[in-house]
């Protein structure tokens, strides 16, 4: 073989290296894309412009459709100021009728100025015809005015955990003050319901309200009579209906906000912008899709804390060299019951020091263990030390040298 074949040979050589080493560069050093999750083909055609379905005993939400967008709430607001005058005021407080209550538009009971009415009936009133007029009526009743009853949603909406809701009204008419519009997000509207039905101190007085299919009553004086009837179709056309509060103002369009329970799964579906006249019916297809998905493809997990290795923890100048910790039952939230996918599982994240300086007592805090659905924390349990142990000290040496040296 001649000179000028070796040549031919080594430079087709080189050049099959050389494109083979280019191919594995661009391969590990291109930046890795970030596929977007496409949602379930079941539910990838919703009406709604933003909707949530939420797992109502843990809070996690199990499928979003621009849940953080911020939109007008029409009078799923109403079930906030429910909660609210129940846990702040006696049902059988006589509420007093005032100009601005008896002005409001419709939907209204028609009350008229000066009147009377049981703070109950109003109640009933509000949810199940959803009266404009009974909303303000029972927010100055306890707020004394609406302004400050506004106040008071916004702070129990922050201690729920929605960031991104605002109060202006009790009845969920547009409104605007100096810290913004009258608005929420799909996600924070469940996070609402899931207090009203299952965490509040109030939630069975609340259930019994919405649950109802009418309610009569009359005006204090019994000048009046009044009949509700609910307007929640859900209670009468799907299985476990719980409760919910439908809404509708020109720039909120249809809205819907309710819970569904079976068996021992709570599913809440939060709709905002859900159409437009004349598509009434689309919050209910929106629900149904969502709920039917909900409780067809997830299921209740629950975490077992005997399988979760604890480590002992190191006691720097104490008696003896370590500690072991234990669970205390009671959760900081959440209770370990957890809605998932069948491919989902539950994680243990242990937080917890490595060392303690003694003394050190039974019953102290000392981390605690949360359990994870990939970056989602559906429940913290407190980890405390099981028993005391003494600093070394004097005494201590003292009393051992001479228990060694005499007996």
């Amino acid at each position: 073989m001649n000179y000028s074949q070796w040549m031919g040979i080594y430079r087709k050589s080189s050049f099959r290296f050389m494109l083979w080493l280019s191919l594995c560069i661009l391969l590990f050093s291109c930046p890795e894309k970030t596929v977007a999750q496409e949602p379930p083909q079941e539910l990838n055609n919703l009406y709604a412009r933003s909707a949530v379905l939420m797992d109502g005993d843990s809070g996690r939400v199990l499928f979003g459709k621009n849940e953080q967008e911020v939109l007008p709430m029409a009078s799923t607001t109403k079930i906030m100021t429910c909660i609210l005058v129940l846990e702040l005021a006696s049902p059988e407080e006589l509420c007093e009728v005032s100009e601005k209550a008896a002005s409001q538009p419709q939907v209204h009971l028609g009350m008229r100025s000066g009147e009377s009415y049981y703070l109950k009936d109003l109640l009933y009133s509000m949810m199940l015809e959803s009266h404009n007029d009974s909303a303000v009526c029972v927010a100055e009743h306890v707020g004394g005015t609406v302004e400050d009853f506004a106040r008071l949603m916004n702070k129990k909406a922050a201690q729920i955990g929605c960031e991104h809701t605002h109060y202006v009204t009790p009845n969920g008419l547009d409104g605007e003050d100096k810290n913004g519009a009258h608005s929420t997000t799909a996600e924070d509207l469940a996070k609402v319901m899931r207090y009203c039905i299952s965490q509040s101190e109030k939630s069975e007085e609340f259930l019994t309200i919405t649950r109802t299919m009418q309610y009569s009553f009359q005006e204090a004086s019994g000048s009046r009579s009044f009949t509700c009837v609910n307007h929640n179709a859900l209670l009468s056309i799907m299985e476990g209906a719980l409760c919910g509060k439908t809404g509708f103002t020109g720039s909120a369009g249809y809205c819907y906000v309710g819970a569904v329970r079976r068996g021992e799964e709570t599913l809440i579906v939060a709709l905002l912008a859900c159409g437009w006249p004349s598509h009434k019916t689309y919050k209910w297809t929106d629900t149904a899709k969502l709920v039917e998905y909900g409780f067809s493809h997830y299921e209740k997990k629950q975490f077992d804390l005997g399988k979760v290795q604890l480590p002992s923890i190191s006691v720097h100048n104490g008696v003896e060299d370590e500690v072991s910790v234990q669970v205390l039952l009671e959760t900081q939230h959440g209770k370990g019951e957890i809605l998932l996918l069948p491919e989902e599982t539950i994680q243990a994240k242990i937080e917890m020091p490595k060392m303690l300086e003694a003394p050190v007592n039974a019953g102290d805090a000392a981390g605690s263990i949360s359990c994870m659905v990939g970056d989602w924390e559906a429940a913290r349990f407190t980890l405390v030390l099981d028993r005391d142990i003494e600093r070394i000290n004097f005494r201590f040496c003292l009393k051992n040298v001479l228990k060694e040296f005499f007996f």
